[in-house]
């Protein structure tokens, strides 16, 4: 058979975000689809919003109920959402309820029903909820031979009608291997809700599409007041783009920094800055953003520790405005909620903020918060967690800067709790050490893919102004451990560089 021979099948858009993509480019259009799972998993509302999507007057979609919520009640709550368009009600969207046939006749009368009101009303669209209720009023005297023939009849009819048809259920899994149902069925969508300790976290499953390649896999979906939103696994991790050989720095506007980096990050990097609480990792990350802004490029920062308006005051002590930018739309501050994220939804929250304002630079802050937002199974799988979300971030040519706050050790220089310095294209450290019986800090770029790269070990303090780096500390051994030795007192202190802090000895 030829290419021009085979059929081609029309994919109609699900209207639910994530969905289309998890299936492959939508929903195969004349398939016979079961959505199943437990009480409470979506279902009914997972179906209401593909029915408004697709509901026209020319091609209506037709809701049969049965023995289930009446319609008015289901309209009552279902009317919540977003996509609910009072418009399509009894022109492109009918209610229908089959309880009193079902409950006094047999599947024949109920195969009846619904094909005379298929024939006369040409649904591009049919749903009947719930189709296990008419399978468990009928179990009682029906064969599986009977059942099993009955829904063939059913797809038989609603396809050559061209009717893309949904039968919702509450199915428990064990039930796939022997019920007719799924056996004739096209497609077959399972919902999960998760009780994870304290968080729920709610999951879907294509485990059924002919004819075309879904993703497979558990991807998690959120229901809000627009309705289901779905979280490919894969989102972001195809479509890779090489990066070019010739890139451009991007300057952190800290004049020392920049040369330690030989002029800036390479533009579609990603940077971790590694350091002990205190050290002003987080004051390094926002002069990065403030620095783009200063340059026309627009930021994108992810929070979880504190909320924007916190965010945009203490840039603010620090000289740096963050509310005009946030007001003229060139920067972002997105606090995630916390507790029972997913990574593909702080991805997806991420991204869609980067192309709505085409940022160039985009901050975490910090990878513990990020941790700790997310609900139990990913912190459990937090470094495949990590590679996700970074490898979908530089895919879009964004540059990065993370921050992750290490615990100090006299023993080893850590860059990272998670062991995910691999992740990073370049790597800066914060540290500690005691000299003279100070505390101070120095820091010290220990990694750049893109070429070379300062090796020297400054000292830097955190002001009102921001940050201001000193010279290379020379006089001393074992920097890096925190507690270092006095080389030779006639060579003690450091070399002094433009802007090198003053302090009183």
């Amino acid at each position: 058979m030829s290419e021009d021979d085979r059929v081609t099948i029309r994919k109609l858009p699900t209207g639910v975000p994530g969905l289309d993509e998890i299936l492959g480019g939508g929903l195969p259009e004349y398939s016979f689809n079961i959505i199943a799972g437990a009480p409470g998993g979506g279902k009914t509302t997972l179906a209401h919003q593909m029915m408004f999507a697709n509901a026209t007057p020319a091609h209506p979609v037709l809701y049969f109920t049965v023995l289930g919520e009446p319609a008015i009640k289901m309209l009552r709550y279902q009317q919540q959402f977003r996509f609910f368009d009072p418009a399509k009600l009894n022109t492109a969207v009918r209610f229908i309820n089959l309880s009193q046939v079902v409950l006094d006749k047999d599947l024949n009368a109920v195969l009846e029903e619904i094909v005379k009101e298929v024939e006369a009303a040409n649904p591009g669209l049919v749903v009947v909820d719930s189709f296990r209720t008419v399978v468990r009023k009928a179990g009682g005297g029906t064969g599986e031979v009977e059942l099993q023939g009955f829904v063939q009849r059913l797809a038989l009819h609603l396809t050559s009608w061209q009717a893309t048809t949904f039968l919702i259920g509450e199915y428990a899994e064990g039930e796939i291997r022997d019920n007719p149902v799924f056996t004739v069925a096209d497609g077959l969508f399972w919902l999960y809700q998760q009780v994870e300790r304290n968080s729920i976290v709610r999951k879907m499953q294509v485990m059924k599409l002919r004819g075309q390649a879904s993703v497979p896999g558990l991807h998690t979906f959120r229901i809000t007041a627009d309705g289901v939103q779905a979280f490919p696994r894969t989102f972001g991790l195809t479509g890779r783009t090489e990066k070019a050989r010739k890139r451009r720095r991007l300057p952190w506007g800290i004049p020392e920094l920049d040369t330690m980096l030989s002029g800036g990050i390479p533009e579609g990097d990603s940077l971790l800055i590694a350091g002990p609480s205190g050290a002003g990792k987080s004051v390094f990350a926002t002069q990065f953003i403030a620095e783009g802004l200063r340059r026309g490029e627009s930021g994108i920062v992810a929070i979880f520790e504190e909320r924007p308006e916190e965010y945009a005051v203490r840039a603010a002590e620090l000289g740096m405005d963050f509310e005009t930018p946030q007001h003229d739309g060139r920067l972002n501050i997105i606090y995630l909620r916390p507790l029972d994220l997913s990574v593909d939804e702080t991805m997806r929250e991420i991204l869609d903020a980067v192309q709505r304002r085409g940022a160039k630079r985009v901050v975490i802050d910090s990878l513990a918060g990020f941790e700790m937002a997310l609900a139990p199974s990913f912190r459990t799988d937090f470094r495949e967690s990590l590679y996700r979300m970074i490898g979908a971030l530089t895919r879009t040519g964004v540059t990065i800067v993370t921050t992750v706050e290490v615990t100090e050790t006299f023993t080893e220089l850590a860059l990272s709790p998670y062991s995910i310095s691999f992740l990073s294209d370049d790597i800066i450290r914060l540290r500690y050490v005691e000299i003279d019986g100070q505390l101070r800090k120095v820091l010290m770029v220990v990694k750049m893919r893109a070429g070379a790269h300062s090796n020297d070990i400054r000292e830097y303090e955190v002001t009102s102004e921001g940050i201001r780096i000193g010279g290379r500390l020379t006089g001393y051994h074992g920097l890096i451990t925190g507690v270092p030795e006095l080389l030779d007192p006639r060579v003690r202190g450091r070399e002094e560089a433009p802007g090198t802090p003053d302090r009183k000895e």
